[in-house]
């Protein structure tokens, strides 16, 4: 497999043991529950929980002493994670479409990170492996930019916390998702040649699914902010409601499928091939399922009527 579907040994790794991590977490939440979640929330069982719980799903988990409670910090952070997205891809978008496009070359600074993650500058990659990278960084930088608005103007956050560690996490992949991605490219691109723009069916078919899956994804998130808001779209209560309507009517927590989508349709747009990028997928996926499922035991523990219908994550699988 040769140009961007060669798989650039660190980053590919790293990506893997990621989705490995968060898949192993999925499976013990799921098949031991009786050590996971009893207990008073301490040892290793109280640590685990404190890690992958956020939000509402927190709950009465990981209840620690107060010098312990300082480690939390509140959920709508969420939205320093969306400007740090915009900031940092935003930069390595200027600086790829300068390559690219102007006949320029990438800082050394960048040629320098693409050598430690494992990727070859002499490779060969073809002018429309070239357009398909540019096209994935893109979608990406405009997708953070929808969520730093929603954050902003959609969302309602309540009082939840995350951990520190699950907030320094979130700060470090969105700058590596972008890195990954500038990644695929070999450093000396295009070393001013004229750069053609060639579209093929698989970037079509990539960016329908990507507006497809975004918008059904602020679909829902406008739904989950109107219950905290009344018809005047004042904010009313910050308590958790049973949402309904568009992809709510079959899953718990469509915004985190739609997540998945937006991603797959990232992959769709490189062509398919880069394996690089399936393992960022893996990553998402269990990552999102993990949270899904979460989300998912909290609605049912706390709403006796709740859809039995409903899955967590996937409609009609799982």
């Amino acid at each position: 497999m040769a140009g961007s579907g060669a798989m650039p040994a660190v980053l590919g790794a790293a990506w893997s043991l990621l989705a490995a991590a968060f898949l192993a977490a999925l499976v013990l939440l799921r098949r031991a529950p009786a050590w996971l979640t009893g207990g008073s929330g301490g040892g290793l069982c109280g640590l685990f929980q404190d890690l992958i719980r956020y939000g509402k799903t927190k709950g009465g988990y990981g209840q620690h002493p107060a010098w312990l409670r300082l480690l939390q910090v509140p959920k709508r952070w969420f939205t320093h994670f969306y400007v740090v997205s915009v900031l940092w891809n935003g930069f390595l978008l200027i600086w790829l479409f300068q390559a690219e496009f102007l006949g320029g070359s990438l800082p050394s600074w960048i040629q320098h990170m693409h050598h430690a993650l494992g990727r070859d500058s002499q490779s060969e990659d073809t002018d429309i492996q070239h357009f398909s990278v540019f096209m994935v960084l893109l979608l990406l930088w405009l997708h953070s930019c929808r969520r730093l608005a929603e954050c902003l103007w959609t969302s309602v956050f309540s009082n939840g916390v995350i951990h520190i560690v699950q907030y320094c996490f979130g700060l470090a992949y969105y700058i590596a998702i972008g890195s990954t991605v500038l990644c695929q490219v070999p450093t000396n691109v295009r070393k001013g040649k004229e750069f053609p723009v060639q579209i093929c069916w698989y970037h079509i078919i990539g960016v329908t699914m990507y507006i497809w899956a975004s918008l059904h994804q602020h679909r829902c998130l406008v739904i989950l902010a109107n219950l905290r808001k009344s018809k005047s779209g004042k904010v009313v209560s910050l308590n958790h409601s049973v949402p309904f309507g568009d992809w709510f009517e079959r899953v718990s927590c469509p915004h985190y499928f739609a997540e998945v989508l937006i991603y797959v349709s990232m992959s769709i747009t490189l062509g398919l091939h880069n394996v690089t990028w399936w393992c960022v997928v893996m990553y998402v996926l269990f990552n999102q399922a993990l949270a899904a499922v979460l989300c998912h035991e909290f609605y049912q523990k706390n709403f006796s009527s709740y859809p039995k219908h409903r899955k967590a994550f996937i409609p009609f699988v799982f």
